[in-house]
C-alpha cells in the first residue's frame, strides 16, 4: 500500500488529525500509528514533529510533495503540512 493510499484509507476510516497544531497534540498525547509532513514544511515545525514522534514512537514518513498536493490528495480545499494517522 502505497502512502496517499494508507492516508486515503484513512481519511475515508476517520483516522486522521490534519494540521500542525492538533497534530502536535495528538502526538504529545497519544500514540499515533503514522506521522506524514509535507516536503515544505518550515524546518523548526518538521524538528519539533520528529522530535516529539520519536519520543511517543510513532513513524514519520516525508511526503514528496508540498501541502497544497497533500491538500489535494486528503480532498481539502486547503494546504495541509501535517497529518496523523491515528491507528
Amino acid at each position: 500500500m502505497t502512502l496517499v493510499d494508507q492516508i486515503q484509507s484513512a481519511i475515508k476510516a476517520g483516522d486522521v488529525v490534519i494540521g500542525y497544531k492538533k497534530s502536535l497534540e495528538y502526538i504529545k498525547n497519544n500514540s499515533p500509528k503514522l506521522v506524514v509532513i509535507s516536503n515544505n514544511i518550515e524546518d523548526d515545525k518538521k524538528e519539533e514533529l520528529e522530535h516529539d514522534a520519536k519520543i511517543s514512537s510513532a513513524t514519520i514518513k516525508i511526503f514528496d510533495g508540498s501541502s497544497k498536493e497533500l491538500g489535494i490528495i486528503c480532498g481539502k480545499p486547503f494546504p495541509i503540512s501535517v497529518l496523523v494517522i491515528k491507528k
